[in-house]
């Protein structure tokens, strides 16, 4: 069960965010004051946490300036304060959403769901060393590339411009940018090396029904996932 730290000194508008959450599964606590719920957040475990601004002891801004500095979790803003200037501070200072009050408790659930959901996935994600399309599997902790289970050997720079792409997918990027990339901005050489590179990758990785670097025609080369 996932568990949600509402940080809000009004107590009728938390009890019911707190609620409807519950009602949709999540495990909820509530702290009044911006101090008691920063050390809640430090201290305790918890899957996303949503804070108001105007908040007796330690406003929502320094809130999340203190949490930012040693825990990465979802954190949902819902204040009343509505202005451009307030959403743009609250966002640059990490936070992954901004809501207004009056608010739809339904639409807080859905955020709530989503931002744990990704959150989850990207957890996931740089939590493995394994990176994985189709029948091509990266080890990059083993430095290992295998095709339908067999393994490809690889130059070091081959290697390196395919980890770069398969770390990048469904992103363009020109020769100029993956030489300074992989060889090093003051390294001797042309971009024409990247095309040679790219052409003995695909070699090596591509099937008959798997090619997984595209060429965009007068812009560079994508990994497609």
């Amino acid at each position: 069960m996932s568990r949600v730290l509402i940080i809000e000194d009004d107590t009728s508008i938390a009890e019911l965010e707190r609620d409807y959450l519950e009602i949709n599964g999540f495990e909820c606590e509530i702290a009044a004051r911006g101090t008691t719920g920063l050390e809640k957040a430090l201290n305790e475990n918890f899957d996303l946490i949503i804070i108001d601004i105007m908040l007796p002891g330690m406003d929502g801004f320094e809130v999340i300036t203190e949490l930012r500095k040693k825990k990465q979790i979802p954190v949902i803003f819902l204040s009343a304060r509505n202005s451009d200037i307030d959403k743009i501070r609250g966002l640059g200072l990490g936070a992954d959403d901004y809501m207004t009050k009056p608010f739809s408790p339904n639409e807080l659930v859905a955020r709530v769901k989503a931002h744990i959901e990704r959150f989850g996935i990207l957890t996931r994600v740089s939590k493995s060393s394994l990176i994985s399309a189709g029948s091509l599997v990266i080890d990059t902790d083993a430095h290992k590339v295998t095709v339908g289970g067999k393994e490809i050997q690889l130059t070091a720079k081959e290697y390196d411009l395919l980890v770069f792409l398969a770390e990048n997918p469904n992103r363009t990027f020109s020769k100029e940018k993956l030489f300074d990339r992989i060889w090093g901005m003051d390294a001797i050489g042309d971009v024409s090396t990247v095309t040679v590179h790219i052409q003995r990758v695909r070699e090596k990785i591509n099937t008959e029904t798997e090619k997984y670097i595209e060429t965009i025609w007068g812009v560079g080369y994508r990994f497609n996932m």
